[in-house]
């Protein structure tokens, strides 16, 4: 039986939903995982365990797994992390994915904009700051407005817009704190030690989604984000698909993300992009070497001929598999004809998550497929710019883009979360 490796965290939904694509797909899966390498298989899942913070030792523990016998046909890596050790596998198992050197250009935001302007894309005036650095010498360089953001976190974790110099010292304050705490800390990232400043691009915000063969772009889908993202933090909330874009706007999208790929040199495998979109044209924010994150995917489905129905974790494995797998990649794809979309919850204070009401009456909005609240009871939520989760996902579904974003705003309208405020732990 064929077997795919799927490079992941050790939880989270996202892994769960790849390994069940897989299992649907009859294709054996092999997970590498962030976990401890002494304790005997704590999750009784027979993981190769790794540390994404040594991408180099993991390759080669994925390389060991398989010369002891897990022969491996294909390589998935879900989130950012991973994919710097799925690249380096691949690379020496001789499996079809993106480049190592791609992958590291995609996690350092500096290092991708050198790489789009030096392919022609329009690209803010920018500059790279070190962590260390005196935040109002930096701001005293900046025009205005502009935004700070670290290199290599995603999600808009830690992306702030600043107006004036004041503002831009207290940003970058905000960002150095969120780079100096030890879960970020422990992975010693080089694009973890410096902030990016870039002039401010106004515009609508977009996503599009799309599958590398060896350096071909195939486009799966083009995301709209409705809200305004304007600042001062940038929470994304609501895609909705097909684009409600004028064609033109669209076919410049698709053409700018051609040109960003091939700039970054990414190859073979899924793609996530985002941009901005103005009267000077298409402005790249970033472009990663993996799907499109959290539960997002479920709003996507596609057909193909001779199945009805397909999911992008299912068209993703097929794609890794190539022609190891037991059905063929469909190299025809289309939406499902229905509008689609998601809303991330957005946390709207801190404290300790305890309960949700309204999700029934929720549920019975008119075009709402599901909601699904990922929070735990007892979390510790941390809204943006400093967390990096949501409270869930709603997802809708309907007869055009416009109403599937009041379908989710109106469910959103009617959850009621019960947040309670932190206690303070003072010291002896």
């Amino acid at each position: 039986m064929p077997r795919l490796l799927l490079v992941a965290a050790t939880t989270g939904y996202q892994t769960r939903s790849f390994a069940g694509a897989a299992k649907r797909l009859g294709i054996d899966i092999t997970l590498a995982t962030d976990r401890c390498h002494i304790l005997e298989d704590p999750w009784r899942d027979s993981a190769i365990p790794v540390r994404f913070e040594e991408p180099e030792m993991s390759a080669e523990a994925i390389i060991q797994a398989s010369s002891d016998g897990a022969t491996l046909d294909g390589i998935v890596a879900v989130a950012d992390r991973p994919t710097l050790v799925a690249a380096l596998a691949a690379q020496r198992l001789g499996i079809p994915f993106h480049p190592p050197d791609a992958v590291a250009a995609c996690r350092d935001k500096h290092q991708s904009r050198k790489l789009f302007a030096d392919a022609g894309l329009p690209v803010p005036e920018n500059f790279r700051v070190d962590l260390g650095s005196d935040p109002h010498a930096a701001a005293a360089r900046s025009s205005y407005p502009c935004v700070l953001k670290p290199l290599g976190l995603s999600a808009s974790r830690g992306v702030i817009r600043a107006d004036n110099a004041a503002e831009f010292a207290a940003a970058f304050e905000r960002i150095r704190r969120i780079l100096e705490q030890p879960e970020i800390r422990q992975f010693h990232e080089p694009w973890n030690e410096a902030i990016q400043v870039e002039q401010y691009v106004p515009g609508q915000e977009f996503a599009l989604e799309g599958l590398m063969t060896r350096g071909h772009l195939q486009v799966l889908a083009i995301f709209d984000k409705p809200d305004p993202l304007e600042g001062p933090f940038f929470e994304e909330t609501i895609y909705t698909t097909p684009s409600r874009a004028p064609h033109h706007a669209q076919n410049a999208i698709v053409a700018a993300a051609q040109r960003a790929v091939r700039a970054l040199g990414l190859e073979h495998g899924p793609i996530h992009a985002e941009m901005r979109v103005n009267a000077d044209g298409v402005y790249m924010l970033e472009v990663a070497a993996r799907p499109i994150g959290g539960l997002c995917a479920r709003a996507l489905r596609f057909q193909s001929p001779g199945r009805e129905r397909l999911t992008l974790e299912e068209i993703v494995i097929l794609h890794a598999m190539g022609p190891h797998a037991i059905e063929k990649p469909p190299c025809e794809l289309t939406l499902s004809p229905a509008a689609s979309g998601v809303m991330m919850l957005p946390i709207p204070r801190a404290g300790v998550y305890e309960s949700v009401s309204g999700i029934d009456e929720a549920l019975r909005t008119n075009g709402v497929d599901d909601i699904v609240i990922t929070a735990k009871i007892g979390q510790e939520l941390v809204p943006l710019p400093e967390g990096a989760s949501y409270l869930g996902f709603i997802f809708a579904s309907g007869g055009d883009p416009a109403l599937v974003e009041n379908s989710l705003r109106t469910a959103h309208s009617r959850l009621r979360f019960n947040i309670l405020a932190s206690l303070e732990v003072l010291p002896l």
